[in-house]
């Protein structure tokens, strides 16, 4: 019989950690132990009662004034500990720029595997975790099991549902936390100019692509968004190749899961359709009949962006206006 026992969770992003909880809390249930959340940070301890409202029945809270930013060396030093001491068989870690990288350190410490981006979790027959993500350029899923734990995955934003709060009971651990020196220290922080919401959690994107001609066309694409309460967004050309943006959907940037995702001039590669196929709803308009984007879509419309968007938004202000 196995040593390892429980499921341990834990995201620096405090909204994800909550997804996670969610989804973890029907493993930790099928597998019959105890599903543990991870707090780290400076006066965070208001947190760790919602982490328990959404399905935690343990939280160890790290709380110093030194983990107020994260710090990869620190943080790894945490979780390696409690990981070594309590031996869960399970490790779920936030998808986040800082995540991934902390999950791949933790599993190379531990001598395991770490499946990251995993968009569906389960457990089988034999009680193993089994990890679901995109492979191939957006071409395929892979299923991917583990023979050795803890198993450690990554699950990115919105993958989950946030569970509704619960009235329950749970108990909260304070650690003795010693921070060594790092190796490395923060020289300048310099925000990036991005929306107020985050990508991943926009439930409206109006997404451009090659068919905008010029940088200042943005305003289109805005005005619409604005109208449905939105969020722009575009392809990695936009953003990598002509730098109109910072930042892009698809494969390599944010993997979205808006109601309505509305994609305006898109060719539809498969590296961006791996970035909204959890859309609920994809609108595309194209000038090309034959632009691939029109095969994942629910409603397509063959036209010119610049003619189709004014009318489009005047159309959306007149339904508004109306009801």
């Amino acid at each position: 019989m196995s040593e390892h026992k429980g499921v341990f969770v834990f995201s620096d992003k405090h909204d994800l950690a909550l997804e996670i909880l969610g989804k973890s809390k029907e493993i930790a249930d099928r597998l019959q132990t105890e599903l543990t959340a991870v707090l780290i940070g400076h006066n965070v301890q208001d947190k760790a009662n919602e982490m328990i409202e959404c399905g935690a029945d343990k939280v160890y809270l790290a709380d110093n004034q030194a983990l107020e930013r994260f710090q990869a060396e620190a943080y790894l030093g945490i979780l390696h500990g409690l990981a070594v001491t309590y031996k869960p068989e399970i490790i779920l870690i936030g998808s986040t720029k800082n995540g991934k990288p902390l999950a791949a350190r933790l599993a190379t410490r531990l001598e395991t595997g770490c499946v990251p981006d995993c968009g569906r979790l389960s457990i089988d027959e034999q009680g193993r975790l089994v990890g679901d993500r995109i492979t191939y350029g957006g071409n395929a899923v892979a299923k991917v099991t583990f023979k050795k734990k803890p198993q450690i995955a990554t699950v990115p934003v919105r993958a989950f549902e946030k569970p509704e709060p619960k009235d329950r009971n749970g108990q909260l651990v304070k650690l003795d936390v010693k921070i060594a020196e790092p190796k490395t220290e923060i020289v300048e922080t310099k925000p990036l100019e991005t929306s107020n919401v985050r990508m991943e959690e926009a439930e409206v994107i109006v997404s451009c692509g090659r068919g905008l001609d010029k940088k200042e066309d943005k305003v289109l694409l805005e005005e619409l968004a604005t109208t449905l309460c939105g969020q722009v967004g575009c392809s990695r050309p936009l953003a990598e190749d002509r730098k109109w943006f910072s930042e892009w959907v698809g494969l390599s940037g944010h993997k979205v899961k808006p109601k309505l995702y509305i994609a305006c001039g898109i060719s539809g590669v498969i590296q961006h359709v791996a970035g909204i196929r959890d859309a609920k709803v994809i609108v595309a308009i194209n000038k090309d009949p034959e632009a691939p984007i029109f095969e994942i879509a629910d409603y397509g419309v063959v036209g010119n962006l610049y003619e189709v968007l004014p009318a489009l938004k005047e159309a959306v202000r007149k339904q508004l206006q109306q009801s």
